[in-house]
């Protein structure tokens, strides 16, 4: 709808009604566009409908990948996306994510606690929807920016900046894009997992992330101890969440599958088989067992068949069946083609580090079933890049016969190397991972899970230590005033970014010339200005 539409729709209903007489059109065809999203399965829909076509596009040409950050507070995801469209006019490809992580870490009502699936499943829900209350309100502010505009061009009898200002109306872009939200386990049962996968659509939430795990033994995807579930039992889940999908409305919902296996030794629980080769005898078929010779051996142990031998598989004192070791990538490549043909969307392998080739040999088995199959990738902060990439060089060059002799492969994390031709070549390697891995791995969503984790604890610290340091007030000043304003960061007018410019807005609109607005001429704000 246009801004004159906007206007024209108002007018008529305020004309119907004679009381009405204070109401301006105008000012309700700007709150109603300022408040475009009136639900979160609004934003649900408008959301998934992005990610489907983004999700066409990256088929049609790899290159077409997308980006998220992870962000833990909706200020934070606010500002990501104000940057985004300031640095390159369009949040087109660009999206959130909402790491399970850091609702343990930061957001619990326990206080710190550690990726085991402890805090609140409400705090899930909770941060989707203050996510977008923050991305909401970006909206309303860069509207009622342009809005300023347009009145100050009308009363300038400007009609050229009139009509500009009033096409960037009607063209506006929303912050408004897809978060992709972590389910973790599913807390639960797959009962459970639906209901808490309707909080989070009704938040929402388009697309969600559900991972193999066993619920309650639930690990950090980059930690030992994990323990997977059967196939089947996971398939539950995946199908609790599309039921959820499906009863809201919200029929283009993304579920992404996660798995664990790479790294995930153990089970609970043996898997029911009905016939060989089914998909329960194909889980045990990874378990490491022994032959069983002598029943009086027996102890209150499980026993299956194999082949037509007894077999024992292995137990630990914890009461968890062992898979066989090398085992982890056949596991996975199992669970993704599984997961995608009853009703996932889109992958996510969990590795032990960034390694193109490792991520696209297991992706080539995939798609010879699923051609389709595509990636959500993450960039984790748990791998030391720098190590990581500056070993793969060194590697690299060794098996080519390069002279690698002045490097140790073991230190090469040291700050000694940083200006080495290796040390040059893994950044680069990094610099392009993302396209590389796009294009050769299908990868179709790289993101970082705990980004902003690390930038907010890194700008605290540089804040300390020269605020408390012999730099005082300056280290304020030179280190982040001087730079917010030099730079054209949003936030230095943190009035404006509150609401405060909204807000007399709508005294104007309640009050007209009566309104006691903030934003006069004593308004410190006004010293930004230039």
């Amino acid at each position: 709808m246009t801004y004159q539409q906007a206007i024209g729709h108002a007018r008529q209903a305020i004309e119907t009604q004679p009381a009405w007489g204070g109401i301006d059109a105008e000012a309700v065809a700007r709150m109603r566009l300022q408040n475009r999203f009136r639900t979160g399965l609004d934003i649900a829909r408008h959301t998934a409908a992005i990610m489907r076509r983004d999700m066409a596009a990256y088929d049609a040409d790899p290159a077409a990948y997308t980006q998220s950050l992870g962000c833990w507070h909706g200020f934070i995801g606010q500002q990501k996306l104000i940057a985004i469209k300031k640095h390159f006019g369009s949040t087109k490809g660009r999206y959130l994510y909402l790491s399970g992580w850091m609702i343990a870490a930061l957001r619990s009502e326990f206080g710190p606690l550690p990726d085991q699936s402890m805090h609140e499943k409400t705090s899930v829900p909770a941060l989707i929807e203050e996510l977008y209350t923050f991305l909401r309100q970006a909206d309303a502010r860069e509207l009622s920016l342009l809005f300023r505009d347009l009145d100050k061009a009308r009363a300038a009898g400007n009609d050229v900046e009139a009509q500009r200002v009033q096409q960037a109306i009607d063209n506006h872009e929303t912050h408004v894009v897809p978060i992709i939200a972590d389910i973790d386990a599913g807390f639960g049962n797959a009962e459970a997992t639906y209901l808490l996968a309707r909080k989070m659509i009704e938040a929402g939430a388009c697309a969600l992330q559900i991972e193999n795990q066993v619920s309650d033994e639930k690990q950090c995807g980059h930690q030992d101890g994990k323990v997977t579930v059967p196939h089947e039992d996971f398939l539950q889940k995946i199908r609790a969440i599309r039921y959820a999908f499906l009863e809201l409305g919200v029929e283009d919902g993304i579920i992404v599958a996660r798995t664990d296996s790479l790294g995930a030794g153990l089970t609970k629980q043996i898997a029911y088989s009905r016939e060989p080769g089914d998909l329960g005898d194909q889980y045990n078929a990874f378990l490491d067992c022994e032959e069983v010779t002598d029943l009086s051996t027996l102890r209150g142990d499980v026993v299956i068949e194999r082949d037509g031998k007894l077999m024992r598989p292995k137990r630990l004192p914890s009461n968890l069946f062992q898979f066989r070791e090398g085992t982890g990538a056949d596991r996975c490549v199992l669970d993704c083609i599984t997961s995608l043909q009853n009703g996932a969307d889109l992958l996510w392998i969990e590795t032990e580090k960034p390694h193109i080739e490792q991520i696209a040999g297991m992706v080539d088995r995939i798609r010879a079933v699923v051609p389709d199959a595509k990636l959500v990738y993450n960039n984790s902060p748990s791998f030391n890049w720098t190590l990581n990439f500056r070993q793969q060089v060194y590697d690299h060059w060794a098996g080519e016969g390069r002279d690698v002799a002045s490097y140790d492969r073991a230190r090469l994390m040291s700050a000694d190397y940083d200006d080495t031709a290796l040390a040059a070549e893994a950044d680069e390697r990094i610099r392009t991972f993302q396209k590389d891995a796009s294009a050769r791995a299908g990868i179709f969503h790289h993101l970082i899970t705990l980004p902003t984790y690390h930038t907010a604890a890194l700008s605290t610290d540089n804040l300390a230590r020269e605020y408390f340091g012999e730099a005082g007030m300056l280290g304020y000043v030179k280190g982040v005033q001087r730079r917010e304003i030099r730079e054209g960061i949003a936030c230095v007018k943190h009035q404006n970014m509150s609401g405060s410019d909204i807000g007399d807005d709508h005294k104007e609109y309640f009050a007209g010339e009566a309104a006691l607005k903030a934003g006069g001429a004593h308004n410190t704000m006004n010293q930004f200005a230039a």
